[in-house]
């Protein structure tokens, strides 16, 4: 009776929610295959596109999975952790990041049935992770190195891996037009790790095929004052100076008193603020540069006097173009006008004012150090715009991985189907439940290449059998074959260039098994009330005042 009569502990704040076991563990695998299921349909070059519209009114258009996932704004805690690998494939690899939230929610859809069933979630992680690392394994055995070709080789071994990823863009249809374009961009910063060293300029108006590559820089008129018109608008082998200084007359900062005695004292002190600009104004003619570039305001004195001397100025030149000037020309940033030496001045071949579109832009080209490139962008709506900048930063990062990591894997689902054909094989070989967890991983596998037959509209299962036979093949001739998306049937990826970096790969099998394994490994949540019940107090006081909690009615307003 004793036993029965014991009270019952409160470990946990009132209001706290727990909820733990196989039904927790099953919600949190619902969420990710919700999460899995917002991006399944942009995979690959039939993929269709989102309209996002946030809070603030503005509206995106996009089909990268990492923009959409930052956009969503989830709140779900375990559907977060997709949103995280999202992220860190876009920024380690750059492309792929649809496909590791759709491979994590599938390796998760496969493992429901024996969750609910009471599996173990240890063991199905054990073999999760077993099938992961012998995948990997086998993509690096799969890759092909394009290592030790000539320069135009590799452009167009380059080119193809670029347009393969913009190919499931919204500038799919100019594809090689902006591979090329890419190549020559990222090859032409070389060794530089820095990505801001490449630029890319919006300008609304005109074609995509208007849109053009500078090897250097260029950036957009600055704000300018008068007597700018009268300066020359091209210089060939002009010396650059580079400031980071104000060339404009200023009142004085500090509130200092001055007593004169007679007025002529006071022209005196007018005069000497005129001769410590015009000191500076002469300096910068002296150094011998033709352009003056300054990251603060030069004034419209500056701009007559350097207008009458045959020298272009610009003020207020962004940070960041005015480092990148200085790598591409060679000069650096000055914080002063005295001795101002030739080590310090860049220079470059041509430097040209152009009108493109609405804009004139300032165009340095043939820098001697070559350390920079900027990608001018034309197209008609600014959404359109914006989505083609971030499918250029997705190719950019994929031809930069493949000058680095220099193999490539056979696109189109092909790598996958391998993988899956492999692990299935393997699945045999093992005694015990494992077979069954890492046949599931298989099957998930596949979920590439159905995706893909899905978003354009062919017969997934169809597809899928041609693929299995294929692959099934004992000569292992059939490893390079995908989905082909033009005619709906199978075709040779390597041979119609359809190829990806194997480290997109990896990194995108690596993320989905920790994720997939991540979750699996948790079999409680705990949400805290307190969070909850501040945001209520506080909203429940600026509306009321307080009023109608227990301490009577307020008074009346007359």
């Amino acid at each position: 009776m004793s036993a029965m009569m014991q009270p019952q502990i409160i470990l946990l704040k009132e209001g706290t929610d727990t909820s733990q076991g196989k039904a927790q563990l099953v919600s949190n695998i619902n969420a990710c295959m919700a999460v899995a299921d917002v991006v399944r349909t942009t995979l690959g070059p039939r993929g269709m596109d989102k309209l996002i519209h946030d809070d603030k009114g503005n509206t995106t258009i996009s089909n990268d999975g990492a923009t959409i996932m930052k956009l969503l704004d989830i709140i779900h805690p375990a559907a977060k952790i997709l949103v995280d690998i999202a992220k860190s494939q876009d920024s380690e690899v750059g492309d792929g990041t649809t496909t590791v939230v759709l491979l994590a929610g599938e390796f998760l859809k496969e493992a429901k049935p024996f969750v609910e069933e009471g599996v173990h979630p240890q063991n199905l992680i054990r073999s999760y992770r077993t099938a992961s690392n012998m995948a990997i394994e086998k993509v690096k055995e799969l890759a092909v190195s394009i290592e030790g070709k000539s320069l135009e080789e590799k452009k167009s071994l380059l080119a193809k891996c670029a347009a393969t990823t913009l190919s499931s863009k919204l500038i799919g249809g100019e594809k090689e037009f902006f591979a090329s374009m890419v190549v020559d961009a990222v090859l032409a910063i070389g060794t530089d790790d820095r990505l801001n060293m490449i630029g890319i300029k919006k300008v609304p108006g005109g074609t995509m095929r208007d849109s053009f590559l500078v090897n250097g820089v260029a950036f957009k008129k600055t704000f300018s004052y008068a007597g700018f018109e009268q300066q020359p608008k091209k210089f060939v082998n002009p010396q650059i100076l580079l400031l980071n200084i104000e060339l404009e007359l200023k009142s004085e900062k500090e509130n200092a008193e001055i007593r004169l005695s007679d007025p002529a004292q006071y022209q005196s002190i007018v005069d000497a603020e005129w001769n410590i600009i015009y000191d500076k104004l002469d300096k910068c003619v002296k150094s011998g540069a033709k352009v003056v570039l300054s990251r603060l305001a030069i004034g419209d004195l500056a701009t007559q006097y350097f207008a009458d001397r045959d020298i272009f100025c610009a003020g207020r030149v962004s940070e960041e173009d005015l480092q990148r000037v200085a790598a591409a020309a060679g000069g650096t940033v000055q914080t002063t006008v005295n001795n101002v030496i030739d080590e310090v001045l860049g220079s470059c071949e041509i430097f040209e004012e152009k009108q493109v579109g609405n804009e004139r832009f300032n165009i340095f080209s043939g820098c001697p150090s070559g350390k920079t490139a900027t990608i001018v962008l034309r197209g008609g709506a600014d959404q359109f715009i914006e989505e083609a900048e971030r499918s250029l930063h997705d190719a950019i990062m994929i031809v930069r991985r493949a000058v680095k990591n220099s193999t490539v894997v056979p696109g189109g689902g092909a790598i996958d189907m391998e993988i899956s054909r492999f692990l299935r094989h393997h699945a045999r070989t093992i005694q015990g439940k494992s077979q069954l967890f890492i046949n599931s991983y298989a099957k998930a596998l596949e979920i590439i290449p159905r995706q893909l037959c899905d978003n354009a509209g062919f017969d997934a299962t169809d597809v899928l059998n041609k693929l299995r036979q294929k692959h099934a093949l004992p000569s292992g001739e059939g490893a390079p074959y995908g989905v082909d998306i033009n005619t709906g049937g199978i075709a040779d990826s390597f041979a119609n260039f359809v190829w990806e970096p194997a480290v997109v790969k990896i990194n995108a099998i690596n993320a989905a098994t920790e994720a997939a394994c991540l979750i699996l490994s948790v079999d409680e949540t705990v949400k805290n009330p307190k969070s909850e019940s501040a945001q209520g107090d506080a909203a429940a006081s600026a509306m009321g005042g307080g009023r109608g909690r227990g301490r009577g009615r307020g008074m009346r307003r007359r």
